[in-house]
Order: structure tokens, then sequence, then C-alpha cells
């Protein structure tokens, strides 16, 4: 894959998948802009991701401040959004407040960017999900629901986007810095526990994620799709 020339946003890119998606297509030659709401998290990304990379602070539920950064600037070729923060807990016991607050981010967030964002013509926007949204799982209805909105969302921007092209990853399992407050022991066992159960025999990286976005940002035929990259976690 050739994006030498082209754009790349990634909001959330300064960690975990959206870094993954970043590192990707700094590697196909794209300028690539990452944008997350810590400005310590981006700067030290941008550091790692090396020439050709910029950085901004943005947080997606400034509705104002998501306007704003798209006004001032030319549009993408392409944009990622994996930027979300959410808790999950049984119905019953995460308050109202936090469940509003974790829509608001993954769901809301990904919303406003599309509503904003200037994505030149033919280019793509690519949105990250996650297989709860058709595997539920006890204690997490929240984190489901949230997943299949993003999904939902995804299949009416690519009617009202088009041509330009929008898309959905859904991940299961993915080995990044959100597990890294479990200790070391812990945190083996549940990626050990995690790989014993799924047919593809590991838990996923940044890297596998990666590989099917840049898939939706190559290929002028996929739209209004979401893949599941799971290993296989829906149907275990």
């Amino acid at each position: 894959m050739n994006l030498t020339g082209k754009t790349v946003l990634v909001v959330g890119g300064s960690s975990g998948i959206g870094f993954g998606a970043a590192q990707a297509a700094l590697e196909a030659g794209a300028s690539v802009t990452i944008a997350s709401r810590s400005k310590q998290k981006v700067e030290a990304a941008v550091a790692r991701l090396g020439a050709g990379a910029e950085g901004q602070v943005l947080d997606t539920t400034d509705e104002p401040g998501v306007e704003a950064f798209f006004a001032g600037r030319n549009a993408f070729d392409h944009i990622v959004v994996s930027a979300s923060k959410t808790k999950v807990a049984a119905v019953r016991e995460l308050p109202l407040v936090d469940a509003y607050q974790s829509m608001n981010s993954k769901f809301w967030g990904a919303y406003r960017i599309a509503r904003a964002a200037k994505i030149a013509e033919g280019g793509s926007l690519t949105l990250v999900s996650g297989f709860l949204s058709i595997r539920p799982r006890k204690g997490a209805a929240i984190q489901g629901a949230i997943n299949a909105a993003v999904e939902g969302l995804t299949r009416g921007l690519a009617l009202e986007f088009a041509p330009v092209r929008v898309n959905c990853v859904s991940p299961g399992l993915v080995a990044t810095e959100l597990y890294d407050g479990l200790d070391t022991a812990a945190r083996k066992s549940m990626y050990d526990g995690a790989a014993a159960r799924l047919p593809a025999g590991l838990v996923g990286t940044p890297e596998h994620i990666a590989v099917q976005i840049m898939a939706f940002i190559a290929n002028p035929y996929i739209t209004g799709s979401t893949v599941y990259v799971d290993g296989g976690g829906a149907i275990a």
C-alpha cells in the first residue's frame, strides 16, 4: 500500500489501536496527525512515531473544540476514530452518570467527529466499535449497546457521506495500555485464558487491528461494512 502524499487523521492515536493505525499509515507513506485529550500523551506518541507525524490536543466530547479543529484545516484523505473513555459494569451497578459519559465519549464522540470532519472525495472514515455488539457479556450491557450504536451509525453514514467511504472495525480483546493497571501476573493470566478460549489461539494486538483499518483505507469497493477482528471471539 502506498499512501505517499495522503493525509491521515487518527483520533485517539496516542495509544492502543489508534497508535497502531497511525504507525501503519506512516509506514505506508502518509502524513499522519494524531489527536487525543492528553497533551502529554500526544507529545510522547509523536516522539515515538517520528518523522511524518504531528499531534494535536482534541477532546471528542467538546463540540465547539471539534468544530474549531476542522474549521481551520484542509480536508483529510482518511480519518480513523478510535478515541473512547468508557466504564463497564452491570446495569444496576453502573451509575447513570457513568453510563451517559461512556455513551458521550465513544458514540457521540464519533458522531461529533463525523459531523464536523472534512474528508476529501474518494477518502474514508473508519470507526472502531467492539465485538460485544453481537456477543453480549453479562455485566457489560452498556458496552455492547454503545458498540452496536457505532456500527449502526457506520451504515447510515456510508449512505450520507458517499462517495466518501465509511466502515467500522470491531475488535475483540486487544493487548493495549488499557490493561496496564493490572499487575503482571493478573494480566498474563487474563491474556493466556483468552488465548486458550479463542479459535485463533492468541490475543489481538494493535497491529492486528491496523491491518483491517488499512484495508478499509485502501479498498475503494468497501463501504458501510463492519469487520470483526476478534480472533473468533464472536463465535467461541
